[in-house]
């Protein structure tokens, strides 16, 4: 049985079933987790109800609890309304997870495929050729594949990219980012195959820009931005004459760089004038976006564009509540971000933690307090004493190369 509880009532082996409120209160990415310590019990004072399974770990009397402070009602009553979105909750485990490294492994070879899949079909666009989207489908389906055993391993890798192939690559980043995001907002399977594809081929308008704007390594000219900005419907026209391309992916192919205040492109249309799957990919564009290194800019920490992207939502740029759950897909501090720890040790996010966003797991490499290297340890957030105190940049420490400490040897 579901029950919404006062989080006073919680009692460690409770088994809970989704954390109510907004992830700004609290810092739990899983919807469903046994609550194990009393770190996490007291995390989840923060917010004040909490939905616990009854069926999975304890019930309030059997902990303890006084019956005169029950406040339980099934899901689905008043008292728990489902949203639009599927509540923010996490899709189910899927039956053949693995573990981040066994994962990463497969999916560096899935990336390697897909980069000379993806400059092929940017060529054939080039020369004139129609397109068929149906041949993308293995791809998309490989990539759904991936994100279900393990969502961090793709998403992760498909952000390392060069600026000579991010035209190509940024397309295989934002359809894995577009699947994850799918299935935290608990959409259908087809829905979340159409999001993937729509990531996949959202940019295809790029091919018909000019190379020297696409690829100009300065600022464009607002001449030239007015020619990138022909790229949404370049596309979606290309998709229109092709075929195999539903209307998802036709939609966030044409209205991507929407706003929800009504200041993005092609049509300045705002709030819910832009669609569910619009919204979700303005949100993945922009974050494998600026993480990327571009022949214009070098990209920037994956933590430090959570924290800006976050600032960008409030001001409109996106939609706040998928900007809420696609940070629970990924995390607060990504893989790959440089972080500070309480002790001094400066470290790199390998992995996100079974429970809080705010508790990854992190391979510290430098002392602060000595300004010296250290020898290269893992520390999982969620058993130690340590915590991570601050997002730092790489540039300002002068170290390159960080992704060494989490991703496969070549």
């Amino acid at each position: 049985m579901l029950r919404k509880i006062p989080t006073q009532q919680l009692r460690v082996g409770m088994h809970i079933h989704e954390v109510c409120g907004s992830w700004f209160a609290h810092s739990f990415w899983r919807s469903s987790f046994r609550l194990n310590d009393a770190r996490q019990l007291a995390e989840l004072r923060a917010v004040s109800h909490v939905v616990i399974d009854t069926a999975k770990g304890l019930d309030i009397e059997a902990a303890g609890a006084p019956t005169t402070l029950m406040d339980d009602v099934e899901v689905g009553s008043a008292e728990v309304p489902e949203t639009s979105l599927g509540g923010l909750e996490e899709a189910p485990a899927p039956d053949a997870a693995c573990s981040f490294e066994q994962e990463v492994v497969r999916a560096s070879r899935l990336i390697a495929q897909s980069r000379q899949a993806m400059q092929t079909m940017f060529q054939d666009v080039r020369l004139g050729k129609a397109v068929d989207a149906e041949n993308c489908l293995p791809l998309v389906a490989d990539i759904e594949a991936s994100v279900a055993r393990n969502p961090g391993a793709i998403v992760s890798l498909a952000r390392l990219k060069t600026s000579d192939d991010y035209t190509y690559m940024h397309s295989v980043a934002v359809c894995a980012l577009m699947v994850a995001l799918s299935r935290q907002l608990g959409l259908s399977a087809a829905d979340t195959r159409e999001a993937g594809l729509a990531g996949l081929v959202h940019d295809l308008g790029k091919a018909r820009m000019p190379l020297e704007v696409l690829n100009k390594p300065g600022a464009l000219t607002p001449e030239e931005f007015t020619i990138m900005k022909g790229h949404p419907q370049a596309g979606h026209t290309m998709l229109v004459e092709g075929r195999g391309v539903g209307p998802i992916p036709l939609d966030v192919c044409l209205h991507h760089h929407e706003k929800v205040n009504g200041k993005g492109y092609p049509h300045g249309l705002k709030g819910e004038e832009i669609s569910l799957f619009a919204r979700m990919g303005a949100v993945c564009d922009v974050y494998d976006a600026i993480t990327s290194n571009r022949p214009y800019k070098a990209g920037w920490d994956p933590a430090d564009s959570i924290q800006k992207m976050a600032h960008w939502a409030k001001d409109g740029h996106f939609d706040e509540r998928i900007f809420q759950a696609f940070v629970k897909s990924i995390g607060i501090y990504p893989t790959g971000s440089l972080v500070k720890l309480k002790s001094g040790r400066l470290g790199v996010v390998v992995e996100q933690g079974s429970g809080s966003l705010l508790q990854p797991l992190v391979r510290v490499f430098y002392s602060t307090r000595a300004n010296e290297p250290i020898t290269p340890e893992l520390v999982d957030m969620g058993a130690s004493a340590d915590q991570i105190i601050s997002r730092e940049s790489p540039t300002a420490w002068g170290f390159e190369n960080l992704d060494r400490y989490w991703r496969p040897p070549a």
